[in-house]
């Protein structure tokens, strides 16, 4: 399915492969020989999402730009399968395994491997040729690579890189919270831009 956006439609090189279940909407640019899996969602909210050549994006796999974060994907990548990518970049023959998560603003560097369900937090960056053990957490730059169960290390780490503010433009509450008023009405409302979508 593609849909224009904001007066956007995707580019999709010819060589391309996209699935027709899956969705590419906006300012979107494939490039060759790229392949699209079936339920993936490729949209651009704002800022564009450019992928290299021989990018591929796995079956149910999420690649979302914001209005203030753009998504780069260089040469050679694999997202894996139920994979979500918000506003960040990966840079040439990166590989992101199953269930990757990589937050607004993060980089990772060339060659990096994030094995199944890693996470990548807002700003943080991963150098070229890292290996990111499964399950694991990146956070900061430079970046350091936590198991889940430290999570006091990761909150010292990453309460200052402001993930509300960053992935929602929101600020914290004084006691580290969000205001899920707040953040829901504000996701709700910049949702309604694509009530004018259309196919093409």
């Amino acid at each position: 399915m593609r849909l224009q956006h904001r007066r956007c439609r995707p580019r999709i090189d010819p060589t391309a492969t996209v699935a027709p279940t899956a969705v590419v909407c906006g300012d979107v640019t494939i490039g060759p020989h790229c392949t699209i899996g079936f339920g993936a969602v490729v949209v651009a909210e704002g800022t564009p999402i450019r992928l290299g050549s021989f990018a591929v994006v796995r079956e149910q796999a999420v690649l979302r730009s914001t209005a203030v974060h753009p998504l780069e994907i260089g040469n050679h990548v694999l997202i894996g399968p139920r994979s979500a990518l918000n506003g960040c970049t990966a840079e040439s023959e990166v590989f992101l395994a199953t269930g990757v998560t990589v937050f607004h603003g993060a980089r990772i560097g060339r060659r990096a491997e994030v094995r199944v369900n890693g996470v990548v937090h807002v700003t943080s960056v991963l150098p070229a040729g890292a290996v990111f053990p499964i399950g694991w957490v990146t956070v900061g730059d430079p970046a350091e690579i936590l198991a889940p169960d430290q999570p006091e290390r990761i909150w010292a780490i990453q309460r200052p890189l402001d993930f509300p503010r960053v992935a929602y433009g929101i600020e914290r509450l004084p006691d580290g919270g969000v205001d899920m008023r707040e953040l829901t009405r504000s996701v709700c409302e910049a949702a309604t831009a694509h009530r004018d979508d259309k196919f093409f």
